[in-house]
C-alpha cells in the first residue's frame, strides 16, 4: 500500500527500472498496478482518501518491512539504480550475498541480493 502511487511509479519505474504490466484505473484514476523487473513482480495499491472507504494509516509506514529480491547481479543493479539518481546504501556482503538496499517513497526497504564469494561484511569500494 502506498500513499502516492504516482511518486511510487516514478521511483519503481524511473529509478529501479520496473515495468508496469497491469493496472486498474477506476473513474479515470490509477489505484492499483502490477510491476515487473525480470522474474520479480510486485503490486502497488494506493490508499483511499475518500470517505467512506478511507484507509490511510496514521502511523509511519514501512517500519520493520524489508522486501528481499534475490537476483543474479546486485552490483549491476546498484550501478543501474545510482545512474538513475536513486539513493542507495553502499553494497555490502551479508550471509554470503551482495546486498544493495534502497528505500521507497513510503519508507519500505528493498534489498537486492546476489551470491558472492567475497568475505563477509566486505563493502564495495567507492568510485
Amino acid at each position: 500500500m502506498v500513499t502516492d502511487i504516482e511518486a511510487s511509479l516514478r521511483f519503481y519505474i524511473g529509478g529501479l527500472g520496473f515495468t508496469k504490466t497491469i493496472d486498474w484505473v477506476p473513474n479515470g484514476r490509477l489505484e492499483w498496478c502490477r510491476l515487473e523487473h525480470g522474474d520479480a513482480a510486485l503490486m502497488l495499491q494506493e490508499y483511499r482518501s475518500s470517505q467512506p472507504h478511507s484507509n490511510i494509516p496514521t502511523m509511519q509506514r514501512g517500519v520493520g518491512v524489508s522486501i528481499c529480491f534475490v537476483c543474479t547481479d546486485a552490483i549491476a543493479l546498484y550501478r543501474e539504480f545510482t545512474s538513475r539518481g536513486v539513493t542507495t546504501k553502499r553494497p555490502f556482503v551479508g550471509n554470503r550475498m551482495w546486498v544493495v538496499s534502497v528505500v521507497d517513497p513510503d519508507g519500505y526497504r528493498l534489498d537486492f541480493e546476489s551470491p558472492t564469494d567475497a568475505p563477509e561484511e566486505s563493502e564495495l569500494p567507492a568510485g
